[in-house]
């Protein structure tokens, strides 16, 4: 069995926790999140860390809601971030306002605007860079931006992530 829910979750200074039953909100530098906790964990701070606590049937979800805590955590301390590279000839990607725009090879350019809480910056023409406080909403937006033109496994064209490693096939021969 995993002991994940056993280790504490250390609290950077700045990040203030608040506990009101069953209602938990996390509010840092970066903004504030809030989680419901399932019933049968509880969480208690000890000066600069929250530990867990949980009855027998509830094991699986402790050591999963500490995880969302500790990510919560993470998040308004010093915030999530998703890179994107866009790999073909002619694909390009802008950011306006609270839009990507993108240009990959359809008939048409692509708007895609941006949920609240999440900012989009293009260091260069084929790069974007997706950052938020919630790991959940950024690499759901990452995966939507991902979606309009997945990457192609012939000729390694469409949208990838910067960690992602594309598996190349061989063309059909003659």
């Amino acid at each position: 069995m995993s002991r994940v829910a056993n280790n504490p979750v250390q609290l950077p200074g700045g990040v203030e926790i608040k506990v009101d039953g069953r209602d938990l909100s996390v509010k840092g530098s970066k903004g504030t999140l809030a989680l419901v906790l399932a019933e049968g964990v509880q969480v208690s701070q000890d000066d600069n860390a929250l530990t867990l606590a949980y009855d027998d049937k509830m094991k699986a979800m402790a050591g999963t809601t500490r995880a969302l805590v500790a990510n919560m955590v993470k998040g308004v301390s010093e915030g999530w971030e998703k890179k994107l590279v866009l790999n073909g000839v002619g694909y390009r990607a802008n950011v306006s306002g609270n839009t990507v725009n993108l240009t990959v090879g359809l008939s048409h350019p692509v708007e895609y605007k941006l949920p609240e809480g999440v900012s989009a910056e293009t260091p260069s023409q084929t790069e974007i860079v997706v950052r938020g406080v919630d790991k959940q909403v950024v690499g759901q937006v990452a995966a939507n931006i991902r979606s309009f033109r997945p990457p192609e496994p012939y000729k390694g064209k469409g949208i990838r992530y910067a960690d992602e490693y594309v598996r190349r096939k061989e063309a059909k021969k003659k």
